[in-house]
Formats: structure tokens, C-alpha cells, sequence
């Protein structure tokens, strides 16, 4: 049971109360024994603390919370009536979640009342790979989402939002990333990431599942499905990482290099932020806000920056030619497949298309006027596309160039 202390020297909202006395520990992936979640209600504040088994919610401490959640008195009533509006005023800024998304998020979570079949939640999965940190929600046909390099499950957080309704959804930290395991001197790569993914289904008693891949993630899904595709229902590819054509000058030398070097590195917050705002559409949001912190909380970790170093080493020297190289291996890409391309990506060039088409004939492509992030900056029509293939429905015309 919750213990709620009164916030000195106003008593606590009603709102903050009830959403505390319906905390579900179950729901809550707590990555140390104790976190502080700082509830801010127009000027005024509280703090969550949780511990195993144990949350309390009293007057704001002097340190540094690990997570802050703000938004005006209104909005936090329409939240305890309702947590799933909590989702939406994150999705429209007027809930604000930084510092740690998992956990700020979390809180959400587990702070629903649900207790059925399908209920938001977080939860850590130990694997013979290694310990998995994902969100769940909804349930029918399942489907895993793979997030981006440098981002967390997160990232989908709008893509469960749309889906969960009619799927399974289950949005991962790949190894390396966010709150899962970073075993030191892995690899990274799309095979090491593949192995991972089936101990991970088999822990969740997931015989076949429609895979979502995000650039990074993205190439991590085509992987498994080179390898496991009879364990795919359908495959959607969003702005996907793929090898590259052009000549990589400084691949001879990449080899040499561990990325265990980002070990010792020095990452402080300010020489990171500004490559993030340039790479993140719409920085300045509370979404893109959010999105920083997501990345610089682990990219500021020793091991942290090892596994993104190892992964980006893998993007970059993925070999395209020869009878293992990329392309060859995509023409055997079984299952069904939709690719969604960002007319505006930096990181991934519309211009692959033409090579995927040639190596993959039978893939559905859809362009949408966005970035690298398309469930972000064009949720709706990604979304809808996205329902529509895994549901086995025509895509409309419309849709294709939207």
C-alpha cells in the first residue's frame, strides 16, 4: 500500500494523491533500488519517491530528482481521471517529461488503475542474452518495435499509442541502449542484435511476431529476418540503416579502432546537446527535449558510449557487395515488407529506394514529407499506413506519397 506524507506547506492536490495511492510496483521497471520523480503543478512541487515495494509523495528534497514532470493543475486532474490523457498532453507539450523518460513515463504507466490483459507498463526481461528493459501494451497479433542508434524504446512511445488498440505492442531497448544491458566488448551489429531478439521472443513466449524497425533498428529487423523469417508476420522498415554504395575512405581504418575508447572519453552534456539538436526535428518541443535527455542519459555512461560507438562502427563498415554482402542478402528477404522513407532525411537518403525496389520488387514504399523520424514528425499518416499493413489491408494511393 502507498504512503502519502501531506507536501509542506500546502497539502498535496488531489490528483497527485490519487495517482500515487494506485501506484502499481508491477507496472514500474525500477533500475536501482530508489528514484526520486518530481511532480510539478504550476509553481508548485512534489516529489515521488519509489523504492521496492514502497512510494511516497512529500514535499520537494533539495537534490536533483531523477526524473521532473510538469504541467498546470488542470491538466495533472485530467490525468488522474484518466492516465491515458496523460499520453496526450505529453504528445501535445502540455505535460512535460525530461531528465529520464523511462522513468517519468513509467510513472504514467504505473499510475493507470489498469489491471487487465494489455495494461501499459514497463517491465524488465532477462534473457540468455541479456536483461531487456521494454514498455507493453494492448493486446492481439504481437508486434516489436526496434528503435533508432542513439534512442530508446521511447521513441515509439506515440507508435504504441497508435497501435495498441488493435496489437500487442512491445517497444524494446536494444542491448546497449536506454535501461537494457550493455555487456562489454559485444559487438553491436545487426547479428549480435538478431541473436538477442530471438532469446527475447522465446522469454516472452513469442512464436512469430510483425516486426517495426527504426533506422538503426531497422536494419537490426532485416537481419532477423534474413535469418528468421519464418518468425516475422510482416515487416515494416521506417528510414532504415542500410550499407552504404558509396566508397567508405575511412573504413580501413575503422577496423583498427575498439570502440571501447568511448570508455574513457569525457561526454559532458554540453559538448553532446548541440549535435542532437541539429539531428532531432523540432529540438526546441517538449518532445524533442525529451528525446536529448533520452540520449545524453546514456550516451554519458562509459558503457553507454562503448555500445554506440560499436553500433555506428557496424552501420558504417556493413558491407554492400559480394554473396554476403546487404544487398545480395536482401533479395532473399522473405517475409512481407513496407519500407517508409523521409523525403527530408539527412541520415538516410530518399534516394535508396530505387536500390531497394531493384533488390526487392515485391516491397511496399511509402514517402512522407518528413525526416528521419517520421512516428515523430508525421504520426498520423505513419501510423495509419503502418495499422493498415499489418492488418493486411490495401494501402491507399494517397497514402503512398503522403
Amino acid at each position: 500500500m502507498a504512503t502519502v506524507t501531506a507536501a509542506a506547506p500546502h497539502a498535496a492536490p488531489a490528483s497527485l494523491v490519487a495517482l500515487v495511492e494506485r501506484f502499481d510496483h508491477a507496472a514500474f521497471d525500477l533500475p536501482g533500488g530508489r528514484a526520486v520523480i518530481r511532480a510539478q503543478a504550476g509553481d508548485d512541487r512534489w516529489d515521488v519517491v519509489v523504492e521496492r515495494g514502497r512510494v511516497r509523495l512529500v514535499s520537494p528534497g533539495r537534490g536533483r530528482p531523477d526524473a521532473l514532470l510538469s504541467a498546470d493543475p488542470a491538466t495533472w486532474d485530467a490525468i488522474a481521471a484518466d492516465v491515458a490523457r496523460g499520453m496526450d498532453a505529453f504528445r501535445r507539450g502540455r505535460l512535460k517529461v525530461r531528465r529520464n523518460l523511462h522513468l517519468g513515463v513509467g510513472f504514467l504507466a504505473a499510475t493507470a488503475g489498469s489491471s487487465g490483459p494489455g495494461k501499459f507498463r514497463f517491465r524488465r526481461v532477462r534473457t540468455a542474452s541479456g536483461a531487456y528493459s521494454i514498455i507493453e501494451a494492448g493486446t492481439g497479433a504481437p508486434v516489436l518495435m526496434l528503435h533508432g542508434l542513439g534512442g530508446t524504446k521511447a521513441s515509439f512511445l506515440p507508435t504504441i499509442a497508435a497501435l495498441a488498440p488493435a496489437f500487442r505492442t512491445v517497444a524494446v531497448d536494444l542491448l546497449g541502449f536506454g535501461d537494457s544491458d550493455k555487456p562489454l566488448g559485444a559487438s553491436y551489429g545487426p547479428d549480435f542484435q538478431a541473436r538477442g531478439l530471438e532469446h527475447l521472443l522465446d522469454e516472452l513466449e513469442i512464436e512469430r511476431a510483425h516486426l517495426v524497425g527504426h533506422s538503426m533498428g531497422g536494419r537490426v529487423a532485416l537481419e532477423f529476418g534474413f535469418g528468421h523469417g519464418e518468425r516475422i508476420g510482416r515487416l515494416v522498415l521506417m528510414t532504415p540503416a542500410v550499407a552504404w554504395l558509396r566508397e567508405r575512405r575511412w573504413a580501413p581504418y575503422l577496423r583498427w579502432i575498439r570502440p571501447e575508447l568511448g570508455l574513457i572519453q569525457v561526454a559532458p552534456r554540453a559538448a553532446v546537446e548541440p549535435f542532437m539538436r541539429w539531428l532531432i526535428p523540432g529540438a526546441d518541443t517538449s518532445w524533442g527535449q525529451s528525446a536529448i535527455d533520452e540520449f545524453v542519459r546514456t550516451y554519458t555512461t562509459a558503457r553507454g558510449r562503448a555500445a554506440f560507438y560499436a553500433a555506428a562502427r557496424n552501420i558504417y563498415l556493413d558491407e554492400p557487395h559480394g554473396d554476403e554482402g546487404f544487398w545480395s542478402r536482401l533479395r532473399t528477404l522473405s517475409p512481407e515488407s513496407l519500407f517508409i522513407w523521409g523525403r527530408q532525411d539527412r541520415l538516410v537518403p530518399l534516394a535508396f529506394i530505387h536500390h531497394v525496389e531493384r533488390a526487392l520488387p515485391a516491397a511496399a514504399h511509402v514517402e512522407l514529407d518528413c525526416g528521419h523520424l517520421p512516428q515523430i514528425e508525421r504520426p498520423r499518416q505513419a501510423h495509419s499506413v503502418i495499422t493498415r499493413f499489418l492488418q493486411g489491408r490495401p494501402l491507399q494511393k494517397a497514402l503512398l506519397r503522403a
